[in-house]
């Protein structure tokens, strides 16, 4: 019986295997691999921006040269790489002084300066056009004649920080309800306010400067030069500008509102004192007549210079500005740190604090000029009114040739030595020997 079943049990295990051999082979199961890291690794630590000093030769005093500087501060505070080193010159220091080290190749990064500059620096290409700089549509937001005050040979040349610099008619409402609206009102009201024995006039303004003729010049509908000649030409010998400086000698001889001498200082004391009814003065001066004390005697108004009977124009009063210029040789990561503070410079809310802060001045963005800090304010409104209907005042070299002409002319006229005309063709051939020696 053992046998049997040992041979049973065997052939078992041999169909067992044979079973085995015939099944499925098993999937093989990879090895485990370790996890992929999925950890980013450490950021790269950005770098410090490169520090940055700039020179800006600034030409402003006073409260607008304080209001300047912390600027620069706040701007320094907003992007500390960027420090300023700020020197303050004369306008005609910085003229000398900027022309002598930009031909050297040195001086300054940038300049706080009047447009007066803009034509002898750009002539001696000494300073970058700005519309180069910035490109031409970035000067859309600006007021006019913010930048065709900046124009030179078809290029504007600055970025207006502020507008004006332009004369106008400031009357003391204590003595004048309403300002005259022409030559002939002026004429009537100036007597009417002129005292015989001499301690009250009328009228008061630089009577031989000749700032004060040009807008007279432009109302009898002349102007000393013709930019749009080329070479640039003088025009000072025609009708209208003897018509001009006929008007302003017979205020003094024949209508007698206006004092028999009087320069800037004199003007501007006559009026402060209550001894003037009207001044003819610029934006700059507005503040001096705001002040505690002075407003005792003077509660100010401003309005246009009165229109020319005669030609039914308005006075055009010569306007200009403050204005950056870049130096030519301002490249690199400095010319991208003086963008960056002009951009900063013009902002709306920079724009507003410099009206708030630096009285009698307007801003040269447009949206800050819609404001109510002018808007609401009516000696800003009123200057604002006047420069409207100015022109800007010629940044070509040769408008130093055509002052030069005016001044000994306009003075002998004032003094009654020589006729209007006669004045006229003698500035005429002063300005065209000087233009000939500019060529």
């Amino acid at each position: 019986m053992k046998k049997p079943i040992f041979t049973v049990l065997a052939l078992m295990a041999v169909l067992s295997l044979m079973l085995s051999a015939c099944g499925p082979t098993p999937t093989p199961v990879p090895p485990t691999k370790p996890p992929i890291a999925t950890t980013a690794p450490p950021p790269t630590a950005t770098a410090a921006p490169k520090p940055v000093k700039l020179t800006m030769w600034n030409k402003e005093a006073g409260e607008p040269l304080d209001w300047s500087i912390a600027q620069t501060k706040a701007f320094t505070a907003k992007y500390p790489n960027i420090t300023f080193e700020v020197v303050n010159k004369g306008v005609e220091d910085l003229r000398n002084d900027y022309q002598t080290a930009a031909l050297a190749g040195t001086g300054p990064d940038f300049l706080w300066t009047v447009n007066d500059h803009i034509g002898v620096f750009a002539a001696a290409k000494i300073i970058q056009p700005a519309e180069d700089v910035f490109g031409k549509d970035y000067f859309k937001k600006f007021v006019q004649p913010g930048n065709d005050a900046a124009v030179y040979e078809g290029k504007i040349w600055g970025v207006p920080i502020s507008v004006g610099n332009h004369l106008m008619l400031l009357y003391n409402k204590k003595l004048v309800k309403e300002p005259p609206k022409d030559t002939d009102e002026l004429i009537k009201m100036g007597k009417e306010l002129t005292k015989p024995d001499g301690s009250q006039y009328g009228l008061v303004y630089n009577l031989n400067e000749p700032f004060w003729l040009a807008p007279w010049m432009g109302g009898f509908g002349g102007w000393p030069l013709d930019e749009s000649k080329k070479p640039v030409v003088a025009t000072l010998n025609t009708p209208a500008v003897a018509d001009a400086l006929e008007f302003l000698h017979d205020l003094k001889y024949v209508h007698k509102i206006v004092p028999k001498e009087a320069d800037y200082n004199a003007a501007d004391s006559m009026f402060k004192e209550g001894k003037a009814a009207m001044l003819i003065n610029g934006d700059w001066s507005l503040s001096g007549y705001q002040t505690i004390t002075v407003a005792k005697v003077v509660d100010l108004g401003v309005a246009r210079i009165p229109k020319v009977k005669k030609t039914d124009k308005w006075p055009s009063p010569m306007t200009s500005g403050v204005y950056f210029l870049i130096n030519k040789d301002t490249k690199g990561d400095k010319l991208d740190a003086v963008k960056k503070f002009i951009d900063f410079m013009v902002t709306k809310d920079v724009q507003v604090d410099f009206v708030k802060k630096v009285k009698g001045r307007l801003p040269s963005l447009a949206e800050a000029a819609a404001d109510p800090a002018i808007t609401a304010d009516p000696i800003l409104k009123g200057s604002f009114d006047q420069m409207a209907v100015g022109r800007p005042m010629p940044v070509v070299p040769e408008m130093r040739c055509a002052w030069d002409a005016m001044r000994p002319n306009q003075e002998a006229v004032m003094g009654d030595k020589a006729k209007p005309a006669d004045a006229a063709a003698k500035m005429q051939i002063a300005a065209e020997d000087c233009i000939k020696k500019l060529k």
